[in-house]
């Protein structure tokens, strides 16, 4: 391993060992192990549209989306230390008021429970944040509900089924953007 040089330090980098998680080839390498005919294959796009903000961010009402789940009680436990439970998955674009505080929870989505918890919800699900944004006028404001998506689709059942009932749920809301939290 090359050592570290006072230039690294000047610089602020990070240390040689201290690299990313190269999750994208785990997962692939996971899927094969677990006897799919072809590794996983994320959505890459060779032209992604860019559609600029009509107006300032403090005139835009903003929506939110997640990947966070209803709290289900006869579900097992879903709370921020649970295991993986599956049994908490849902499978249809889901929305909810934002007046009060939904109790929406991530066991049923696969992370590293080692290194994380889910004990700070603002990680998973930043609608107070949101809401300060849009007191405090950096927001033009939050539309009324925010929409869960379901985690376990193929990439065809998400774009043609799950996005386009979110697009839906957000037009009818009047939001003119989204802040999407994919956890």
């Amino acid at each position: 391993m090359p050592e570290r040089t006072k230039e690294d330090d000047n610089l602020g980098f990070a240390a040689a060992h201290d690299l990313p998680v190269p999750y994208m080839q785990r997962l692939r390498d996971y899927y094969l192990a677990l006897g799919y005919g072809n590794p996983y294959r994320w959505a890459q796009y060779t032209n992604v549209p860019f559609t600029p903000l009509a107006k300032p961010l403090k005139e835009t009402k903003v929506g939110l989306v997640v990947t966070s789940a209803p709290y289900q009680p006869d579900k097992g436990d879903q709370g921020p230390g649970a295991s993986y439970n599956a049994s908490a998955k849902f499978y249809r674009v889901y929305a909810d008021s934002v007046d009060s505080e939904p109790d929406v929870r991530i066991s049923h989505l696969g992370y590293d429970r080692k290194y994380t918890t889910a004990a700070d919800i603002n990680s998973f699900f930043p609608l107070a944040q949101l809401k300060i944004a849009a007191d405090e006028g950096r927001i033009g404001g939050l539309a009324p509900r925010f929409h869960g998506t379901p985690t376990n689709r193929s990439q065809q059942t998400t774009i043609e089924q799950d996005c386009a009932d979110v697009l839906r749920g957000l037009r009818e809301d009047g939001a003119e953007a989204a802040v999407i939290v994919a956890t």
